[in-house]
């Protein structure tokens, strides 16, 4: 028997309740790992979203924090969700990596003709032994293409592997802990923990729930990337309560989750590039209007680092660094009023402390909006 409320979810609630769940109506005094879990994963495509992101949810975050959970592999980096880089705990990536293979075949397949002749396990299987210990994707793709001689895209064989074979990033002794050109390692042998190669779809439900509900199968899907997720939301009716948005669509839930009330005081807050705060609904207006999501995500799929007042995406943000002056600029989408520009000031100059700490002078510009 499905558990249906009857209360309206409006924009305003969804925010509150996806903040709340996200660590970001107020920093948390946590630990990284129980952070990344708590977040469900952070989007790592490049080395230092994920130290923004839980600088923005932790109490007393520091770079060192994150660079010690990987290099003991509490913490892992690996294609996951949605066949793009996470970082994720190593618990998680062990329990969730299984469920992600129908995806990320269809993904390699996805390729069309660069792949459609090939088969990708004998490949995997080749270079599972060869990945025992770290090794780059260069160093990967030159062993294969020793092994597979009548292949002659080597780059297309290491997608396959990619793809087919669970892969973690072994961290380096850079500022951010990931190289230009990573290594990546088995990651039975990094871990030293079997792979669970089938999972528990319903697992995934419940944290994906936890993280970013309420939400409805298409918003699951867009976060993780699988398939066929409403039989598997149906299947868990008894223990999940459905709620309806503004125009009447039905959200799912776990009963007990956060929801605060929309009057609830959100504070600035800056997410860094790529976040899943802004990637991890189909719907994503509960964090973003329609109309500023073409400012955000470009058309070769870049998503741009991003402010929030009162909750919701406001506008866009960049840094650099010349000389001794690190500067963070602020592109709002309308004007700021007085006491938002303030307080993001302050936040900006706190964040590129942490970005640039040995920067003797900081500064935020803000631009005013474009017409």
């Amino acid at each position: 028997m499905t558990n249906v409320d009857n209360k309206v979810m409006s924009r305003a609630d969804l925010n509150r309740a996806l903040l709340a769940r996200q660590m970001l109506l107020s920093r948390h005094a946590a630990g990284v790992v129980a952070a990344v879990e708590a977040t469900a994963g952070l989007q790592a495509q490049e080395p230092r979203p994920p130290f923004i992101g839980l600088w923005s949810r932790l109490l007393g975050f520091r770079r060192d924090d994150l660079l010690t959970a990987l290099r003991e592999r509490h913490v892992v980096r690996a294609t996951l969700l949605r066949g793009t880089q996470h970082l994720v705990s190593a618990a998680d990536y062990a329990a969730w990596r299984g469920l992600m293979q129908p995806m990320l075949t269809a993904a390699f397949f996805g390729l069309g003709d660069r792949t459609r002749h090939i088969d990708p396990l004998p490949i995997a299987a080749v270079a599972r032994p060869f990945m025992s210990l770290p090794r780059t994707f260069n160093d990967l793709r030159a062993h294969l293409a020793q092994a597979f001689p009548d292949e002659t895209d080597d780059r297309a064989m290491g997608h396959a592997v990619r793809c087919h074979l669970p892969l973690v990033t072994a961290p380096d002794g850079g500022p951010w802990g990931i190289a230009n050109d990573p290594l990546y390692v088995a990651a039975e042998e990094w871990l030293e923990r079997p792979v669970d190669l089938q999972g528990d779809l319903q697992g995934l439900v419940r944290r994906y729930l936890a993280a970013f509900g309420p939400a409805t199968p298409a918003d699951m899907q867009a976060w993780c990337g699988l398939k066929g997720l409403k039989p598997v939301l149906e299947s868990m009716a008894v223990e999940l309560v459905v709620l309806r948005d503004e125009k009447g669509k039905a959200l799912w839930d776990l009963p007990d989750a956060p929801r605060p009330p929309p009057e609830t005081p959100a504070p600035v807050r800056y997410v860094p590039a790529f976040d899943n705060l802004i990637l991890a609904h189909a719907d994503r207006t509960r964090i973003v209007d329609e109309a500023w999501r073409p400012r955000i995500v470009s058309k070769n799929l870049q998503v741009a680092a991003t402010f929030l007042v009162d909750g919701f995406v406001a506008g866009i943000w960049k840094t650099a660094r010349k000389a001794k002056l690190a500067t963070l600029t602020l592109e709002p989408f309308v004007p700021l009023a007085t006491v938002d520009e303030a307080a993001l000031r302050e936040e900006g100059e706190a964040l590129l402390r942490f970005l640039e700490p040995d920067a003797p002078a900081v500064e935020v510009k803000v631009v005013p909006p474009s017409s």
